[in-house]
């Protein structure tokens, strides 16, 4: 429709859409899990199976990330605690700051997370973002 040059996604372009269109991947690191306070220590010992039942904030059901770290919850057999679902990263990324919940993001931030105050509690290469 000569009227979008470029779309950055964390998916490629679905086949049902009717577009003239290339996926190319730029790049993927894994994922981490940061939290603030006394809840990292707590679930940063045993990693994975300390987070069972641990509170988490999580993005939407609609973003592949979402699905990635359901299939990886799955697999592992854990079943977190749900406190809150986000469109908004940096919302949740607020309400993370307040000690409300574990939450994922892609490993590359850290740096940039840790400006916040949040500290990471663990890290996995199973997951990809």
């Amino acid at each position: 429709i000569n009227e979008l040059d470029l779309v950055l996604s964390d998916s490629p372009i679905s086949s049902n859409v009717k577009v003239k269109a290339y996926n190319h991947l730029l790049g993927e690191c894994g994922v981490s899990f940061f939290g603030s306070g006394k809840q990292v220590q707590k679930y940063r010992k045993n990693f994975p199976n300390s987070l069972h039942q641990a509170p988490f904030l999580l993005p939407t059901e609609n973003t592949s990330l979402r699905r990635s770290l359901d299939n990886w919850f799955y697999s592992k057999n854990i079943q977190p605690s749900i406190i809150g679902e986000f469109d908004d990263s940096a919302l949740l990324t607020v309400v993370g700051q307040q000690g409300w919940g574990i939450f994922p993001a892609p490993s590359i931030l850290e740096n940039e997370l840790k400006k916040y105050g949040l500290q990471v509690v663990a890290r996995t290469d199973e997951i990809h973002e």
